[in-house]
């Protein structure tokens, strides 16, 4: 079968559900997507073709497309048309272990490389004063970085430190730990905060995904052992690309509970 049967064999499916026509639209594309009967790199018949055989409009499978689009399920390519986007292979990341992105990836046997966004001395924002407990006389240092694992744009890394931690942003080569490693500053423990999010433009331009696709947040926060924060990280994830695991424990009455 080809890909618009395969389409309109799940739309009869949902033409029961009494759903508004696009929302059917776009759950017949994605069922056939998931199940595997349109794969990667396929294309979509024309928006007219699938409204004439549908007998929906034009508009009706525009938007359905187009929130396909904003999911990452499918990709337009300028005068090409539509097709089903390439399947991300996601990576596992542990909470319970405290790495650098580097790291990370290296275990995975992933080639990592990073595009510098930034690296400089600033006045501090308030919020770095807060976090990284600085005075208003005093310079944050802030590295950003696209990080990219075999060719793919996984995340966007914004930290900041101390510039008496930091003296030369410049300085910093692949990781940013090894740099603070050398120097005897390289945390122990770290707390992180993860939150859903819609990509802005510029984060999905550099991330090669559509603006407003979910995505992950990562605020940390991390500790040298004398319990001073020494670095102050947001980062933005792809969410089609991460996943990040915790091992739970079940607690025994009694027992003490740590951090």
């Amino acid at each position: 079968m080809s890909a618009a049967d395969q389409i309109f064999a799940m739309l009869k499916e949902s033409s029961q559900s009494g759903a508004p026509l696009y929302l059917q639209l776009r759950k017949s594309i994605e069922e056939a997507v998931n199940r595997g009967l349109i794969g990667p790199g396929d294309a979509l018949p024309s928006e007219r073709d699938i409204a004439s055989k549908a007998d929906i409009s034009r508009v009706t499978v525009r938007k359905a497309v187009q929130d396909l689009v904003k999911g990452g399920i499918l990709v337009q390519r300028h005068g090409s048309g539509t097709f089903v986007a390439p399947r991300m292979e996601r990576v596992e990341q542990s909470l319970s272990r405290l790495t650098s992105f580097t790291e990370d990836m290296a275990r995975r046997g992933m080639t990592v490389r990073s595009v510098w966004l930034d690296r400089g001395l600033y006045a501090p924002s308030p919020e770095e004063m807060m976090v990284l407990g600085l005075s208003s006389t005093e310079l944050v240092a802030r590295v950003a970085r696209l990080r990219i694992a075999n060719d793919t744009p996984l995340a966007i890394e914004r930290a900041s430190l101390s510039a008496s931690v930091l003296p030369d942003p410049e300085a910093v080569g692949s990781s940013l730990y090894a740099a603070l490693g050398m120097t005897g500053n390289r945390p122990v423990r770290a707390v992180q905060r993860i939150s859903a999010t819609n990509l802005g433009d510029a984060d999905a331009r550099l991330l090669e995904v559509p603006p407003g696709v979910a995505g992950l947040q990562i605020e940390r926060i991390s500790y040298l052992a004398s319990g001073k924060v020494i670095e102050f990280t947001r980062s933005v994830y792809r969410g089609d690309a991460y996943d990040f695991v915790a091992e739970l424990r079940l607690t025994e009455p009694g027992e003490e509970i740590r951090p």
